[in-house]
């Protein structure tokens, strides 16, 4: 599933998600959703969440 709308995405997900110092090379991180940070509905990059490990980045796949 697609990471860009907020509707995909819920607490206890695993998701993969691209850290803010891996955007550049693209690296993806593996985890399950904790909280969602976005308030809006969609966003362009992904919806940022914090992972139950605490990490922040942007979900780029929804399992």
């Amino acid at each position: 599933m697609d990471g860009k709308e907020r509707k995909n995405i819920m607490s206890g997900k695993r998701v993969s998600i691209v850290l803010k110092e891996d955007q550049s090379s693209g690296r993806l991180t593996e985890g399950v959703v904790r909280d969602i940070l976005t308030k809006s509905p969609n966003h362009p990059h992904g919806i940022k969440v914090r992972l139950m490990s605490g990490e922040v980045g942007r979900v780029k796949e929804v399992f």
